[in-house]
């Protein structure tokens, strides 16, 4: 009723309008708002382990400066003082953190948490920044700067990662960092950014750690520290074939060499040299000890390592990665070995398969195949020159009957005609393993009091746009005899598919 006076009825309608378009505007995507949650919960796994290692490393430095205090007492000293600022500036995360869930009954329920309140209140008094918020960039500050001061060399890198200066928005105007990245922001992003801004602490306490060190820590550790490692040529053995391979240390270096050794082999070049036939059929291990000498004394380290002897081979492993059926109208993937035989000596036959690009790996085109089922025949030639062979049969079967969709709706739709009018038709292949991409060649459409009408493609033709038009609320249109082609197989018959229907509100 433009121009005239309108009635407390009418007023009230048109503010619950405003109200309910103010609120669509501000309601924040729940699916966005649950990925903020999972990406929180991904950094803060990562920053467990990230500490994990930390510690770990300033265990084993602690250790170093124990043995030799004049080499490492100032790199421990600097190590614990990079320590202390990230553990500083951490824990006030952490706690800052802890105060921002407070009143969340579930810290899981990130849906929830779409409001930016908490740090608004707490870091902004106005247009200006609160005491809170100059506290928490101090913090950011000394963790950067006295960084910086005691590792000089990483100075650039940490003052750019932890840099608290004013930036560019999509404008291009500058403003204040605290502003930019924390102001009326949802609660579940700035929880992220947190986690963020702890991960960067972690990775920047592993990265100055390791620069302090200089990338020589891990060959100056203790003989004691290193794994001694069976290696041998495979893992599995004929009975009575001879079992090749060497032990070796953890991080192998010919320059060192054991005072003595005790085991299957013979010292060369650093490692042990094993040369001994296998037992009998089953789990057996391999066992002995290298000694060194380290500060005058002997340090024996142990080893240990098994193998499995197993019989010798007289069927195939013969599997399709995706079911144990194969379909027509798609490749189907295969992995085809044969146990103890490399994959070089594996020969396979069967109509449609071709090899891979991979060992053990080959495609299964069965769509020129008729019956219900197809042989798979595997023939291996044994390292001792014999050859075995092995055969399984695989079911062939029809790809589904396609489901048809519109405006991302699947059987049936309700909306008004014009959205209708407006829409693809499409089918879809619900719970099918195999990701298949089909054309639609056309449909017939029936709507009530009207002709049924073929439409050719999958956009509906001027003719069946009128026949929509002419439909009313209630009507159901019906959508049926959707004729499609498989793409990438044009020789492939595709069964049709159900039909579609749409309420017209």
């Amino acid at each position: 009723m433009a121009g005239g006076k309108q009635t407390p009825r009418q007023k009230m309608i048109n503010l619950m309008y405003l109200v309910f378009i103010a609120m669509l505007a501000l309601n924040m995507s729940k699916e966005v708002l649950s990925a903020f949650g999972l990406m929180n919960e991904k950094l803060e796994a990562s920053n467990v382990d990230a500490t994990t290692r930390n510690e770990a490393f300033l265990s084993g430095l602690a250790e170093k400066a124990k043995e030799n205090e004049k080499q490492y007492g100032q790199l421990k000293q600097n190590a614990d003082q990079v320590k202390a600022l990230a553990d500083d500036l951490n824990g006030y995360l952490a706690s800052l953190k802890a105060e921002m869930l407070k009143g969340v009954e579930n810290p899981k329920d990130y849906e929830v948490m779409d409001k930016g309140d908490f740090l608004d209140n707490k870091f902004f008094t106005g247009d200006k920044v609160s005491k809170d918020g100059e506290a928490f960039l101090a913090k950011i500050a000394a963790f950067r700067d006295g960084v910086a001061k005691i590792v000089p060399n990483v100075a650039t890198s940490v003052k750019a990662k932890f840099a608290t200066t004013p930036v560019k928005n999509r404008d291009g105007v500058p403003v204040d960092w605290l502003n930019y990245h924390y102001q009326g922001f949802p609660m579940v992003a700035s929880l992220t950014k947190l986690t963020q801004l702890q991960a960067d602490v972690k990775t920047t306490e592993s990265e100055v750690l390791a620069q302090m060190l200089q990338g020589n820590l891990a060959s100056q550790v203790s003989m004691t520290n290193y794994q001694a490692i069976v290696v041998l040529d495979k893992n599995a053995y004929f009975q009575g074939e001879n079992v090749t391979g060497k032990v070796v240390l953890g991080r192998y270096d010919e320059n060192i060499k054991p005072t003595s050794f005790n085991g299957p082999g013979k010292i060369e070049n650093g490692q042990a040299v094993i040369n001994m036939t296998a037992g009998a059929v089953g789990e057996q291990t391999i066992a002995g000890q290298f000694t060194f000498m380290e500060n005058g004394e002997n340090v024996p380290l142990k080893f240990a390592g098994k193998y499995v002897v197993v019989p010798r081979p007289n069927s195939a492993t013969i599997s399709a990665d995706k079911m144990n059926s194969v379909y027509r109208g798609v490749e189907n993937p295969m992995t085809i070995s044969f146990a103890g035989v490399s994959d070089n000596n594996v020969t396979v036959s069967a109509p449609g398969l071709r090899k891979g690009s991979k060992p053990g790996q080959y495609m299964w085109n069965v769509t020129g195949l008729s019956g219900t089922s197809a042989m798979v025949n595997v023939t291996a030639k044994l390292p001792d020159g014999k050859t075995v062979s092995d055969k399984k049969p695989f079911n062939i079967r029809e790809i589904p009957r396609p489901a048809p969709t519109l405006r991302g709706m699947s059987g049936s739709g309700k909306g008004n005609k014009n959205d209708l009018a407006s829409s693809t038709v499409k089918v879809e292949f619900p719970d099918f393993v195999f990701d298949v991409q089909t054309t639609v060649q056309s449909f017939e459409l029936y709507v009530p009091g009207n002709a049924a009408i073929v439409v050719s493609g999958d956009r509906f033709s001027d003719a069946a746009k009128k026949a929509i038009a002419k439909a009313t609320r209630g009507d159901v249109i019906t959508i049926m005899n959707i004729k499609t082609k498989l793409v990438g197989a044009p020789g492939y018959n595709m069964r049709g598919s159900s039909s579609f229907s749409w309420e017209v509100q």
